[in-house]
């Protein structure tokens, strides 16, 4: 697990050296839990939306794209439910002055029992070596299963805890596994109080005719309340699709591990209309669609699952994650849930407009069923950086550190390096950008030896690299090297844009989805 820690480490580290994502106002020290996307950071950003954003709008006829605004009615959050229960467990040490949430808390304290456990497993693996039996050493070790025992009775508490939303059970659990403040070390804790997640601020310019307006928790909600806008002038037919992509706001007090949790963050969103009845099926469809959606990427297959909710929202009858590998661990990345008619019946309440769609085939009115899913920008960003970094041991005994990006995700897909400054290489160089660049974003580089520079290349993921030499001015020939195997082929000018194209191009992405 340090292991791991060390090459996380490394990862955010690695982001802010090449610009792909920076602390915000660091300047001024920093803002906790926020951070700003840089010029590579961008690029690899905006490639993950589109892709998105073209398997949802153009592999599917009935799905189209909104964007509603970050401000909205403020009864739209009382209709949702955000206003009554959108809310975190915390928690306060008196002596530290330290605010922490309390399921976090217990989390953590599950984690340290997990820690225990593999590291009985791993002293065993390294004394029994390759006849070491994993599964049946966890079935059997009187250790192993007393640590199991207590970290599944641990567990049945807490989620009963939660589920019941029993804040003096929570507090009483913290106070029964002796969990103390990481700062302060003492177990000097408050009660438990509920805090709500949602940014409030002020609409109006005075005191008195003001309104309160809350910075939008997710993006659902605006695709809701134009359900119905949008089907009439698209004349959509059940079942449809909307999608969205925008950014959403909570007050996480435990925003944590880089961009995995944070304050301001994107989304991407997409609610399926259906009728009412047939909710299950479709929901066992986009299950299966978004999961070939992430493995389409090749990040490795086995780095996927699913994790069905125990615990369903009061909203949905069906709930499931797509959870990635992290160098932390399995986390979720994509929410798949069956949220019934709750949203929509909701807000036909609370606005008193009738929002139902009469179906002609059944010849009746109704108000349909959604199928969500939703996926965390950032998140996914973060699952596609750890699983492409590497420090790659070569043959020659030296190290490169390669981001090994899925070539139509990445924000450079071509380098031209003429191989020195002079001689009319770089004015040739030059006239290759200027080809190549309407198509793909091209980079030109001429500074360092020409090593140095297919090392940085590759520091940020850059498919290929394209060396113009002395003899390209005899043949029109160029050295185009690839990332990955660092393989160097001659071709010819004239066959550059379709060499590159067939790998770097969404399309190629795509394809696999049909």
């Amino acid at each position: 697990m340090a292991q791991q820690e060390d090459v996380f480490k490394k990862i955010v580290s690695h982001a802010k050296e090449y610009g792909f994502v920076f602390p915000s106002s660091e300047i001024y020290d920093g803002l906790s839990a926020v951070y700003d996307y840089g010029q590579n950071g961008v690029e690899l950003k905006n490639n993950i939306k589109r892709y998105w954003w073209d398997a949802m709008t153009l592999l599917h006829e009935n799905i189209v794209g909104i964007d509603s605004a970050i401000f909205m009615h403020p009864t739209i959050w009382k209709a949702s439910g955000h206003v009554d229960a959108f809310n975190d467990p915390l928690i306060d040490n008196r002596d530290s002055k330290k605010r922490y949430r309390a399921d976090v808390l217990i989390e953590d304290q599950l984690a340290k029992i997990d820690d225990k456990i593999n590291k009985e497993v791993a002293k065993a693996a390294k004394r029994f070596g390759d006849a070491f039996d994993e599964a049946q050493f966890r079935a059997t070790n009187g250790r192993v299963l007393e640590y199991q025992a207590k970290r599944d009775a641990l567990h049945e508490r807490f989620s009963q805890a939660m589920n019941d939303n029993n804040l003096e059970e929570l507090r009483q659990i913290i106070l029964d596994e002796e969990i103390v403040c990481p700062i302060s070390g003492t177990k000097n804790w408050t009660e438990v109080r509920q805090f709500n997640l949602m940014f409030k601020t002020e609409m109006g310019s005075t005191a008195d005719g003001s309104m309160t307006v809350y910075l939008r928790p997710e993006t659902a909600q605006g695709i809701f309340v134009n359900y119905l806008n949008v089907q009439k002038t698209g004349r959509m037919r059940i079942p449809f699709g909307i999608a969205q992509i925008g950014k959403a706001f909570r007050n996480e007090i435990v925003a944590r591990q880089f961009i995995f949790r944070m304050r301001e963050f994107e989304q991407m969103e997409m609610q399926f209309f259906v009728r009412p009845g047939e909710e299950l099926k479709w929901f066992s469809q986009w299950k299966e669609w978004r999961l070939k959606w992430h493995k389409a990427l090749g990040l490795g297959d086995e780095k996927y699952r699913y994790h069905d909710h125990d615990k369903l929202a009061h909203y949905a009858n069906a709930a499931t994650d797509i959870e990635f590998r992290m160098p932390f661990g399995f986390k979720e990345v994509e929410g798949i849930h069956s949220r019934t008619n709750f949203d929509l019946s909701q807000h036909e309440k609370f606005s008193g407009k009738k929002i139902q769609y009469f179906d002609p085939e059944l010849n009746e009115s109704y108000v349909p069923y959604v199928i969500e899913t939703s996926i965390g920008v950032d998140r996914m960003f973060l699952s596609v950086l750890c699983s492409s970094y590497e420090e790659e041991q070569l043959p020659n005994g030296e190290t490169r550190t390669v981001l090994h990006l899925p070539a139509p995700l990445a924000p450079v897909k071509c380098a031209v390096l003429p191989l020195v400054r002079k001689d009319g290489l770089p004015e040739k160089a030059r006239e290759i950008v200027d080809d190549l660049k309407f198509d793909f974003a091209t980079h030109y580089e001429e500074k360092d030896a020409i090593g140095k520079r297919y090392r940085r290349q590759d520091a940020i993921g850059t498919p290929f690299c394209i060396t113009v030499d002395h003899q390209t001015l005899e043949d029109n020939t160029v050295t185009l090297r690839e990332r990955d195997s660092m393989q160097q082929t001659r071709v010819n000018i004239s066959d550059l844009h379709t060499l590159i194209h067939d790998r770097v191009s969404l399309s190629s992405l795509l394809r696999k989805l049909k």
